[in-house]
């Protein structure tokens, strides 16, 4: 019995396709790019396929992409021969659109539109192309049939809400989809008129490694003779006769595989837009033929703008894998590291087995040496930039840069001189390691940094007062991925990285006699507390604020304690070190009162309000707002009275 089945779209997928065709029509003509780049994608699946089961093509081998205008029935159909669809990856494909990514992708439409109105360069990023079809389209239907199946799949929506989805039949394997036209103005572009059509490949899809073919009218002129004349000699009737015949409307040209001086902007940003979905242009390219024992030729490009998932764990390589033109895999991990995924890109390797599997890839010696050739000359392009172009890059991929450190050990020290961080001295300015250096001062031995979610706070922090005073400029370190960092990153150019809310920093001493004179206080203090802090003792680092917490020199970060709980991981307890300024006036009024009385119920509260102070002071929360709050009123009562 036949599947068929009327499904209601989820609130989020009908919200994503409002926005879709409500704010994209200024540039309604990327429909056909998206569906013509699919049918593309469904052709290179099943070459890829037919390399080890080359039954899968049959006597269908002539493999192509096929548009069909009818003007009086006001229809537009694109048509292909490629690995099709079954009725469950209909659903699954189309039905849901994006999965996981639609409602991302609704919320990422919504915010462009509040900064920068249209953004046709969100579509292909989620993987929602199909959907621009009902910018100019009242209903789609689409028919499918797997290669391989016998039963075929018909998909049909008017956009409202619902779709439905039944078997059918069709006499080959491929897929069929029909756009019934919305009706337009005189002045819109019209989707049936054959110029219109060869004008949105020729510039969209001109590089389509399949042919478009469409059945165009051409006009063909009489040879001489062939043309009926008077007895004078003149042409009776027509010249000229009319006929319809079959024309590929794209060059189909690699644009890899031309001389790079051959290939304008425009090309180049065409491909790109083809190969990554990205609607924004490249911000660089790299176009590489490398010859001697081993050839092969790369197609890079960087991304001006950051994908929306470029964390999602399940989010593909940019990176397509070819060899001598034919199509072997996409999402080729094993030509760019992971930290570098975004880098969208070709690579042509006639040398490799066209039935070459991942298993293989991760196995072979010419993979890995394109690999590190290519990640040589992205790092040689990232360091060739001008400053500007690069913080530009930075504020884009900064985080997936310093991603890099952790993962590639191999690589640590051209990543090093490639980070950026704000610092207390740089005035919001992205600063190098290396210029860090520069500009240490005499006598400095370490490059000191801070980690924290908030810019604010970490640049006023009571950890830093000691190395403001000395003048020390500090890495103020914001990602998370920045705890990660600097585990792996210990020096650069000889000089440690230390942090500054960790161990001793050894800029100043407390005399002896002070240690002495407090350590009665501090021994009750840290019986009070005893549950939270391993130790009190007098800080080298405050110089304004009362107390502070700081770590041992190899423990964790308050922030990285903070993102390991966020993540819903279970984090021991940590105790840390409880620092009093002992030159502060608060301390000497303390230490008066805890001599004179220390059963003062008040020494309990002011034992936890050092602690809460210095949690405060660090962007913490306190176990006790309430309390907190309290104590500090009590004591703002005091004064003013």
């Amino acid at each position: 019995m036949e599947r068929k089945e009327t499904r209601q779209f989820k609130t989020e997928v009908q919200q994503l396709m409002n926005l879709i065709v409500n704010s994209l029509y200024s540039h309604s003509e990327i429909f056909l790019r998206e569906l013509i780049s699919n049918s593309s994608d469904a052709l290179d699946k099943l070459r890829f396929k037919a390399q080890t089961d080359p039954a899968v093509m049959g006597d269908d081998t002539d493999l192509h992409i096929r548009l069909e205008a009818d003007k009086e029935k006001r229809t537009l159909t694109i048509r292909d021969n490629g690995i099709g669809m079954t009725y469950d990856e209909v659903n699954e494909n189309i039905g849901t659109i994006a999965q996981s990514g639609t409602a991302a992708f609704v919320a990422a439409m919504e915010e462009a539109k509040k900064k920068e109105g249209l953004s046709p360069e969100l579509i292909g990023q989620f993987g929602v192309g199909f959907y621009s079809a009902f910018i100019v389209a009242e209903k789609v239907e689409l028919v499918t049939r797997a290669a391989g199946d016998a039963k075929a799949v018909r998909w049909e929506s008017t956009g409202d809400g619902s779709y439905t989805i039944e078997e059918t039949e069709k006499d080959s394997r491929g897929t069929t989809i029909t756009l019934f036209l919305k009706k337009t103005e005189e002045e819109d572009d019209d989707y049936t008129d054959e110029w219109t059509l060869r004008r949105i490949v020729k510039q969209h899809s001109d590089f389509v490694n399949y042919p478009v073919i469409m059945n165009v009218e051409k006009t063909e002129y009489l040879k001489d003779e062939e043309i009926i004349k008077d007895a004078d000699g003149k042409p009776i009737g027509d010249t000229f006769r009319k006929s319809r015949v079959d024309e590929t409307l794209n060059s189909m040209k690699a644009i890899w595989a031309r001389d790079k001086d051959e290939v304008t902007d425009a090309e180049h940003e065409e491909f790109y837009k083809h190969l990554s979905h990205d609607w924004n242009p490249p911000m660089e390219r790299l176009h590489l033929k490398f010859e001697g024992t081993t050839e092969y030729t790369a197609l890079l490009y960087i991304p001006s703008k950051a994908p929306f998932d470029m964390f999602y764990k399940d989010r593909k390589n940019g990176m397509h894998l070819y060899c001598k033109r034919v199509f072997i895999m996409d999402d080729c991990k094993e030509l760019m590291p992971e930290y570098l995924g975004f880098i969208s890109g070709v690579v042509d390797a006639p040398d490799l087995n066209l039935n070459v599997s991942r298993e293989i890839l991760q196995q072979n010696r010419l993979v890995t040496n394109i690999r590190k050739n290519l990640v040589k000359k992205v790092f040689d392009l990232f360091s060739a930039m001008d400053m500007e172009k690069y913080d530009q890059f930075f504020g884009e991929f900064g985080q997936a840069i310093k991603s890099g450190i952790p993962m590639d050990y191999e690589n640590t020290e051209k990543l090093s001189h490639l980070v950026r961080y704000k610092t207390t001295k740089s005035e919001g300015k992205l600063v190098s390691l290396k210029d860090y250096i520069e500009r240490m001062k005499d006598g400095q031995e370490f490059i000191y940094y801070i980690t924290g979610e908030n810019l604010t706070a970490l640049m006023n922090s009571p950890h830093l007062e000691a190395l403001k005073e000395k003048d020390y400029e500090v890495l103020l370190m914001t990602d998370p991925v920045d705890e990660w960092v600097v585990q792996n990153l210990t020096e650069y150019e000889k000089k440690k990285l230390k942090s500054a809310e960790k161990g001793d920093l050894d800029l100043n001493t407390v005399d002896d006699s002070k240690k002495e004179e407090y350590a009665k206080l501090f021994d009750f203090i840290k019986g009070k507390l005893d549950e939270t802090v391993k130790e009190v003792k007098p800080s080298t680092r405050l110089k304004n604020s009362v107390s502070c917490l700081a770590g041992d020199d190899y423990a964790m970060s308050a922030y990285m304690e903070k993102i390991m709980k966020a993540s819903g991981q279970d984090v021991p307890k940590q105790k840390r070190v409880l620092e009093l300024n002992v030159d502060h006036p608060l301390m000497s009024k303390m230490k008066a009162l805890f001599e004179t009385d220390t059963k003062n119920m008040k020494l309990d509260d002011y034992c936890t309000l050092l602690l809460d102070m210095a949690i405060i002071g660090e962007g913490g929360k306190i176990d006790d707002p309430s309390r907190f709050s309290q104590i500090v009123g009590d004591l703002m009562a005091q004064v003013i009275s």
